[in-house]
């Protein structure tokens, strides 16, 4: 797919096919996040792809569909080594993640975690320097949710200044 179709066509997916992901589409996924950038190159990331399935249930929790998917990819960022920006750095890694997998015909959908950060740490055994960022379902669509209206760039971007127009 070109980019801009990648961007137009990714959509939140939750309903997938039992179809298990070739661990090769899992592998381009991952490979998409280790490529991305970060301040100062720190990479302060980390991910564990789950496919067990109790494992996906207790990671899904209340959003119980999510582990209906063959795999659940979840994101950790390292606050020691780039104290000011893992959170950003680990967002756009996992948004390289949720584009790679739109781009492979893959349905994700973000599932912000960092609230079930004690659980999830110690369902995965994750060392305590580390912090759950997110969640996202790995899998093949079995829906295909319709585009959301979105708000005009006159609603969200500005010239020069708040409220500049073009």
């Amino acid at each position: 797919m070109e980019f801009r179709e990648v961007l137009e066509k990714r959509r939140s997916v939750r309903k997938y096919k039992d179809t298990p992901v070739p661990k090769e589409s899992i592998l381009k996924v991952l490979e998409a996040a280790r490529i991305a950038p970060s301040a100062a190159h720190k990479q302060p990331w980390h991910f564990i792809v789950v496919q067990d399935e109790e494992r996906r249930r207790q990671l899904a929790g209340r959003q119980s569909w999510a582990a209906d998917a063959p795999a659940i990819i979840v994101a950790l960022g390292n606050p020691v080594a780039s104290p000011n920006w893992w959170q950003n750095d680990v967002g756009i890694a996992f948004e390289h993640v949720v584009l790679a997998a739109a781009d492979l015909g893959l349905g994700t959908c973000w599932i912000g975690s960092m609230y079930r950060d004690t659980e999830i740490k110690a369902l995965l055994s994750i060392s305590e320097g580390l912090r759950v960022v997110a969640i996202t379902p790995l899998g093949i669509p079995d829906e295909k949710p319709a585009p959301k209206e979105r708000k005009s760039l006159d609603e969200i971007a500005s010239w020069e200044r708040f409220g500049g127009k073009k």
